[in-house]
């Protein structure tokens, strides 16, 4: 069953998950409105301080005793990284997945519009990680001209996150030593792929002849079968500060995004098999064949907490 949350920040600034429903008549309480650390249903007007407790209820008057089970539920745990909110509904298997750049003054960050589309989670994470389809699907943004053999790389798990690590000659467009003469336009690249289960996915790109790094965060929200809400941010340490650039870069990773969508979108069953005897895979796969073997370990562990 999909799970719905109320989410928001008191004065003290302490971030506020709950259940979206007020106990009462299970109205959806992001739909009320703050009033200091309490948040008040738009229904009835009940109202429930910081951990929940409701503390006043206007039919009442201000003199009644009040039910004791009028209080909201939360979840597990809640935590923010990296500008994201993370709701555990019930004790973790996974560890909290942290992002190094964004801790990094170095670094910019640039958001996309959070991308809400007829896809599975699983297959894009496949996607993400999958190195083989770049000259094919992204012909129009950094795939013209990519090498199509993908060369051996490394792998490493730890639990259920994994980080791989490639490096490849590239066409280096953005490189303005390439206009000037200083570099050839084909440079070498340093792709870091780095997955903590279930959706939560980063690729660091180095530069490695003109310096540099592209960080990329790639954050799934299944919200039913066939429909899932990306969320992308992207981190630059190489655009001398101009908004203008980080504009321009967020606005090429979204292209890079919808031509994945031209076909993600498309698939006819909407599941990434855990069964990995049910494709055929080649060495270039390594990546997301981990991803099935870890999605296959989180689900039966998960089982058998049930």
């Amino acid at each position: 069953m999909q799970e719905r949350f109320v989410v928001y920040r008191s004065p003290d600034g302490e971030l506020r998950v709950f259940y979206d429903r007020c106990p009462h008549r299970f109205a959806p309480l992001s739909l009320g409105k703050c009033e200091g650390e309490s948040l008040r249903c738009a229904y009835h007007g009940w109202v429930f301080d910081q951990d929940g407790k409701c503390v006043e209820i206007p039919s009442l008057g201000p003199d009644a005793t009040l039910p004791p089970r009028a209080e909201l539920r939360g979840p597990f745990a809640v935590a923010e990284s990296h500008g994201m909110v993370f709701v555990a509904p019930e004790s973790p298997l996974t560890p909290l997945p942290s992002l190094g750049a964004d801790d990094d003054s170095a670094f910019v960050r640039g958001d996309l519009e959070p991308i809400t589309t007829r896809a599975n989670a699983g297959l894009l994470a496949d996607n993400f990680l999958d190195m083989a389809h770049f000259a094919f699907i992204h012909t129009g943004t950094f795939g013209a001209g990519e090498a199509t053999e993908v060369g051996n790389y490394s792998l490493e798990r730890e639990g259920y996150a994994f980080t791989a690590v490639y490096e490849h000659d590239f066409a280096n467009r953005e490189d303005p030593g390439v206009a000037e003469g200083i570099r050839p336009l084909v440079q070498r690249r340093r792709l870091t792929y780095r997955y903590v289960a279930p959706y939560h996915l980063e690729l660091a790109l180095n530069f490695l002849d003109s310096g540099g790094t592209n960080v990329i965060g790639f954050f799934l929200v299944p919200l039913d079968n066939e429909t899932v809400t990306i969320y992308s941010s992207i981190w630059r340490d190489d655009l001398e500060g101009s908004e203008e650039r980080l504009r321009d870069a967020v606005d090429f990773e979204v292209a890079v995004v919808n031509e994945d969508l031209a076909l993600q979108s498309r698939y006819h069953d909407l599941a990434l098999p855990l069964d990995i005897t049910c494709e055929v895979h080649v060495k270039a796969d390594k990546t997301t064949v981990e991803l099935r073997r870890i999605l296959r370990d989180l689900l039966d562990a998960a089982n058998q907490d049930v």
